[in-house]
């Protein structure tokens, strides 16, 4: 018959290997209960409405069966074997008989039912040795027999999945022995050779034994010296006491004390004067592979009539124009006046970023524009340090055209 079962939830999960055991209440009741083991947590979780097989679930043996299967002929021979199973315990062995020869002299002329009535002396320590056994079996902590029983079913289960590595590997070892086999002499002399060298081995043991008389009398030696430890400790004590004072926070100790905000700060000092020297190592090369090479250039400016003098030269001549047109704008020069001139050539700039193109009047045809515009401004990467980067060459910029 089929069982449907309502499981709570606090029941659940039921595994796919789980069991069913329909066991009864009382043994002359006749009602029943539903013995349901979840199985083990490695099997897939069961589904509602999932079916246990019929070999994962096992039923009661009622009394009426069994009264049912001993009939008159069973009785019969059930009688029988009893009468012979006593009367084979109560006779003794006949005498002259080779058997008798072969007894312990212990049961020797018992009968069998006397002979295992003695023999349960012995049940005791071998039941316990057995429970020993048994108890050692389980392991140490719990599940220790199961995870040896999972651990030999993985390894038989990789024994079998390995294919032809396992019968490689048996050939391989039995042309191993083979081959030991067939060195059997060899083998045997290289045995037969074990005992001189062992009695070489042993003679050694001599010599080192002996090796330990110097060790013996080295210690010997350094008992006089132990012996005036006490008496040389006695004396430093003395020196101890005054070295404490000296460290206590009245001398040494206050002194450090003191000391200590100096010795902070000049590590802190050191800290500060290694990075702006390395700064200044930084600023001092970026002078030497990049400024002063940049400052010593002369700029080409074809088609126009170049000053042929260095960048350095114009930058500090343009200074002091500056500073000479400066002095118009202050309260003891007079204001400079500008006026708007130009000539009918109307000349138009790209669109400048914020403030769109720019126009005005020129005299003649613009040449062009020098350096060209190149529509963005160059990029500049902050993660390279300056002497990394080599120096700008001035002259290899081009022309552009008119705005």
């Amino acid at each position: 018959g089929i069982v449907t079962m309502d499981i709570d939830q606090n029941g659940l999960p039921i595994h796919g290997d789980a069991t069913v055991n329909i066991r009864p209440r009382i043994f002359l009741e006749g009602n029943f209960y539903v013995d349901l083991s979840p199985g083990s947590p490695n099997a897939p979780v069961l589904a509602s409405g999932a079916t246990l097989p019929a070999p994962q679930t096992t039923g009661p043996v009622q009394i009426d069966r069994v009264l049912a299967a001993l009939n008159t002929d069973a009785r019969a021979n059930l009688q029988t074997l009893l009468q012979g199973i006593g009367s084979s315990l109560n006779a003794p062995t006949p005498p002259g008989e080779d058997a008798i020869q072969n007894q312990d002299p212990s049961v020797r002329g018992l009968t069998g039912g006397q002979a295992l009535n003695k023999s349960l002396q012995y049940s005791v320590p071998a039941f316990r040795a057995s429970a020993m056994v048994n108890q050692a079996l389980l392991g140490i902590r719990p599940n220790d027999l199961a995870n040896v029983v999972k651990g030999n079913e993985e390894l038989l289960r990789g024994l079998a999945n390995s294919g032809q590595q396992l019968p490689s590997f048996v050939a391989t070892f039995n042309a191993t022995l083979a081959a030991l086999a067939s060195r059997q002499q060899e083998l045997s002399q290289t045995i037969a050779a074990l005992p001189p060298w062992l009695q070489a081995t042993d003679n050694a043991l001599g010599p080192i034994e002996a090796s330990y008389v110097p060790t013996q009398k080295f210690a010997a030696a350094l008992i006089p010296g132990i012996n005036q430890l006490d008496e040389t400790i006695g004396l430093a004590l003395p020196w101890l006491q005054q070295s404490t004072a000296l460290m206590s926070h009245q001398d040494l100790g206050g002194l450090l004390q003191f000391l200590t905000p100096a010795v902070q700060n000049t590590s802190n000092s050191l800290t500060s004067t290694k990075t702006l020297l390395t700064g200044s190592n930084q600023l001092a090369q970026c002078f030497s592979h990049n400024i002063v090479p940049t400052g010593n250039e002369v700029i080409q400016d074809p088609p126009g009539d170049s000053t042929g003098i260095q960048v350095y030269r114009e930058f500090f001549q343009s200074a002091v124009g500056l500073a000479g047109a400066s002095g118009n704008f202050d309260g003891n020069g007079r204001y400079t006046r500008a006026s708007a001139g130009g000539g009918s050539i109307r000349v138009q700039t790209s669109v400048v970023p914020g403030a769109g193109p720019l126009f005005g009047n020129a005299v003649l045809p613009p040449l062009g524009t020098r350096p060209a515009w190149p529509g963005k401004a160059p990029p500049l990467n902050r993660n390279v340090a300056c002497p990394k980067n080599a120096a700008p060459n001035l002259n290899r910029v081009t022309t552009g055209g008119t705005p």
